[in-house]
């Protein structure tokens, strides 16, 4: 690959990596576009991302034309593999040759696994930020003259630069969706508190009495019927809510508010 076009597809690919302020993002989705990046820009025959949580791995994806077999090889590092290894160091497992692995019974299921896939070489780097481990990038490549693994000097750091923005791009969007929730949740409540406020208004009004004996009347009727606040509040808003029961609510509850002066006579009809 020229250079030129090799520094153009690395751009691309860590814009990408790290472009995840979305409300459409999919993990599975973006984290095998990485993986597709490092095929291209990397001596591989495919490449595949797990992600770990606890200490176990949650969720695979795979990039290259060799998705299953991908998908499968990193399935089979349950019991070891670069990506275990490399999950539980946090440090990058350097190029190594498949069979001087399997002589040497290091990932006995996983060499095995490879092999039958005509996989050579494989090497992983961590995804992650600061000191959490997010997971690990693994990349399979095929045989190489003289049977050597590539260097591990440029071709590790390149790994390593895509997997840290691709750690970057997953952190940022968990904090993206967490805040998204907040903000939510913090709406909701101020929406919640303004109609509770006006159906507290709207009762003071209609009962001619203080606001503070109809938020009684409000909150005994949600206890006595287990409804929430803000339900009963939609209802006193919408003229649906039995106005007699809450005036009775507010009666039978009536020393739990400020004033505990019996409300009004309703008006004459």
């Amino acid at each position: 690959m020229h250079q030129s076009t090799r520094e153009i597809r690395l751009a691309e690919a860590l814009v990408e990596s790290a472009d995840t302020l979305v409300e459409e993002f999919e993990a599975a989705h973006h984290l095998s576009r990485v993986a597709d990046h490092c095929v291209r820009l990397l001596p591989a025959r495919a490449a595949g991302i797990m992600l770990i949580d606890d200490g176990r791995a949650v969720a695979l994806a795979a990039g290259g034309t060799d998705r299953e077999i991908v998908l499968e090889l990193l399935a089979a590092q349950h019991g070891g593999g670069p990506c275990a290894d490399c999950c539980g160091s946090g440090r990058p497992v350097p190029p190594v040759s498949i069979g001087a692995a399997r002589a040497a019974r290091r990932w006995p299921e996983f060499t095995e696994r490879a092999l039958a896939h005509d996989i050579a070489v494989t090497y992983a780097v961590p995804l992650r930020r600061r000191e959490r481990v997010l997971g690990a990038l693994n990349v399979f490549g095929p045989a190489v003259p003289g049977g050597s693994p590539p260097d591990d000097g440029t071709t590790l750091r390149l790994a390593q630069l895509i997997a840290d923005c691709a750690a970057l791009g997953l952190e940022n969007n968990s904090t993206y969706t967490q805040c998204r929730t907040l903000a939510g949740q913090l709406q909701q409540a101020l929406s919640s508190r303004v109609r509770i406020e006006q159906a507290k208004g709207m009762l003071a009004e209609r009962w001619n009495t203080a606001a503070d004996d109809a938020f009684v009347a409000l909150r005994q009727y949600a206890r006595r019927h287990q409804l929430s606040l803000d339900r009963v509040a939609r209802a006193v808003i919408d003229r649906v809510a039995d106005d007699a029961e809450l005036r009775r609510a507010v009666e039978r509850g009536g020393e739990e508010g400020r004033s505990q002066r019996p409300l009004p006579p309703p008006p004459a009809p």
